[in-house]
């Protein structure tokens, strides 16, 4: 395992174990910087920047890492998500695709089920989240 992915694997655990998220994001910008094009740390400095309502990063996390790799559900999540949350249009098309995606890969469903619950959790009124949640019926 190379050192990026143990970074990216200690940066990922941390997340899980509940630490500061604002650490937790500096350790993905930081595996960024070394490799831009590290579509999944795009991805999960996404996702923080989201529970931080830092949505103007986020946005621009979330299409960094849609750009590097547009299959990823999670990344499409992460984009609706921060469009919804700066007001931006485009989010059913990301929606219909991460329907589709999981229709062809029923294992993602499981993994953004996850995600959406672990977003919740630590953000409970999380409005945009909730709609996604709604219209991707989980």
């Amino acid at each position: 395992m190379s050192d990026i992915e143990n970074e990216f694997n200690s940066a990922l655990s941390k997340y899980k174990a509940g630490e500061d998220i604002n650490k937790v994001a500096l350790e993905f910008k930081e595996i960024i910087n070394k490799i831009p094009n590290h579509f999944a740390a795009w991805t999960c400095l996404a996702w923080l920047q989201l529970l931080q309502k830092n949505n103007e990063d986020a946005l621009f996390a979330a299409k960094q890492a849609v750009k590097l790799n547009g299959q990823d559900p999670q990344a499409r999540m992460n984009l609706a998500l921060a469009l919804l949350a700066t007001n931006n249009k485009g989010v059913r098309d990301h929606i219909d695709l991460i329907k589709r995606l999981v229709i062809f890969a029923p294992e993602l469903e499981e993994d953004l089920k996850e995600s959406v619950n672990d977003g919740l959790s630590r953000y409970s009124d999380w409005s945009e989240l909730k709609k996604i949640k709604k219209w991707l019926d989980f």
